[in-house]
């Protein structure tokens, strides 16, 4: 589906966002491009959506791709503080060092979000939190 506000988001990403989680099955249904599909999983991981970023990452979804301002879908969990989230996209295979975004890292966007319990998380799946990241 090519279908786009006037925003430019597409019909997936809306619903994603919302948490529409019927409406994102119909659209998973029919025609769609991967990079929406890949713009909906960060948009539900910005809104907290853990249905719909269930549904997109059985569809394939890649938890690894670069997005916009948090990097990756993992990097806007994880500055949001979403343990559950965060838990998901690792278990799916998310890059907590995959340099993207503002914060430089998923690592570092939950440092800068000052979400501990994310930190300790990473910690606690083997993420070397001391890492010094830079040119």
């Amino acid at each position: 589906m090519k279908i786009r506000n006037g925003h430019g988001d597409s019909l997936l990403n809306v619903a994603s966002r919302y948490g529409t989680a019927w409406v994102v099955t119909e659209i998973l249904n029919s025609d769609f491009e991967i990079r929406v599909l890949q713009e909906a999983l960060y948009s539900a991981c910005v809104a907290g959506e853990l249905i719909v970023i269930n549904l997109l990452l059985d569809r394939g979804a890649d938890v690894n791709l670069n997005g916009a301002e948090y990097g990756t879908a993992l990097g806007a969990a994880a500055y949001q503080g979403d343990l559950d989230i965060v838990s998901l996209l690792l278990d799916r295979g998310a890059d907590v060092y995959l340099a993207a975004g503002k914060y430089g890292s998923a690592l570092g966007a939950a440092a800068y979000a000052a979400n501990m319990e994310i930190i300790a998380l990473f910690r606690d799946r083997g993420a070397d939190v001391n890492l010094v990241g830079g040119d």
